[in-house]
């Protein structure tokens, strides 16, 4: 469905005048969307806090959203959310907080080492929750206790990568035996990963989805959390496309998380260097897929914002393919199409 900016703008001016907003000489400005389909607008009312306003490429039925049903599992931890105000099923639009422009990525370039290491803290202390909390509240009545990052999963998010990073934005071709011993490869990680016990995941947690909002952080995007392995999350924060972290501060960071699960969770100095193996394992597979986003978003979407992002991105998978030897042949297969890999 196309929606036209006529159209959007139709459908919120209904709303505004539905809820009363329009006579309370409420203004709006579009915002700056993401990777989705849905479109963000700030709703500006005098004397009064301002909104954001999600509106969706059609209707919706809200109580059916998964957005809408995660929201209701993260305030019940409770870790900080923006909160539902108002919506619109025929209109498809919802009304929420606004947690100002301030990411966590945008505040790192104003902020003092120690601000710095406190947020990266609080951060993963949200992770920590997420899990903690996410165990003891599983129940069938959440969406993401359903679904998760099994083999299947997994495998797609590679394939993808090879099909719109590889293919279609670095216009790579494989032979058939490239291709087989490829997904050879791929089985084996995709297998490995989603074997291991199983959290609740955000499944996009970092620096871009966490707001500053008074004073501490708040958690965005969380409309596709599932299950996955306990180092998912942490990845995603630790090996971020948008943020440089060094290397000292990664490990500083995984010692807290481990600290702050305990012993018995697997914070002993044999299990602290297991988790560090399934961390870059993780990430391998974490950082390809984002690969595949980008190619995805300057390929098809023509959209060129995120090809600044791919060689921090690169310079990850390459480490983590030649921390570890069993991925040499991945990494032979893989440098023939990227020469960012090879020695």
């Amino acid at each position: 469905m196309t929606t036209t900016a006529t159209d959007v703008r139709t459908r919120i001016d209904l709303f505004l005048s539905q809820c009363g907003l329009a006579e309370r000489g409420a203004s709006v400005v579009a915002l700056t969307g993401d990777a989705s389909d849905r479109r963000y607008f700030r709703l500006l009312l005098p004397q009064e806090a301002s909104q954001v306003l999600a509106v969706h490429p059609g209707g919706i039925d809200f109580e059916q959203l998964p957005f809408v049903n995660v929201a209701k599992l993260l305030a019940s931890m409770p870790v900080p959310v923006p909160r539902i105000l108002a919506h619109s099923n025929e209109l498809g639009i919802i009304a929420l907080q606004d947690l100002g422009d301030v990411t966590l990525q945008a505040h790192l370039g104003a902020a003092t080492p120690a601000e710095h290491a406190a947020l990266y803290r609080e951060a993963v202390g949200l992770i920590a929750t997420l899990q903690r909390r996410g165990a003891e509240l599983a129940g069938p009545g959440y969406v993401p206790y359903g679904i998760a990052f099994d083999v299947e999963k997994l495998t797609w998010e590679l394939n993808f990568f090879v099909k719109h990073f590889l293919e279609a934005y670095r216009g790579a071709t494989f032979s058939d035996a490239a291709r087989t011993a490829l997904a050879v490869e791929f089985a084996a990680l995709a297998g490995e990963l989603a074997a291991e016990p199983r959290v609740l995941c955000h499944r996009d947690y970092h620096s871009r989805n966490l707001m500053l909002h008074d004073g501490q952080l708040y958690i965005i995007d969380f409309q596709d959390a599932r299950l996955g392995p306990d180092t998912y999350d942490l990845v995603s924060l630790l090996r971020d496309s948008y943020v440089d972290l060094t290397d000292s501060q990664v490990d500083e960071l995984i010692a807290y998380f481990l600290a702050l699960r305990g012993q018995g969770a697997g914070a002993g100095a044999g299990d602290g260097q297991l988790f560090r193996t399934r961390f870059d394992v993780m990430a391998l597979q974490r950082n390809l897929k984002a690969l595949g986003t980008f190619g995805f978003q300057a390929a098809t979407r023509v959209n060129p914002v995120y090809i600044q992002y791919i060689p921090r991105t690169l310079a990850y998978v390459r480490a983590n393919l030649e921390r570890q030897a069993r991925f040499a042949r991945l990494r032979e297969l893989l440098a023939d199409a990227l020469p960012e890999l090879r020695s």
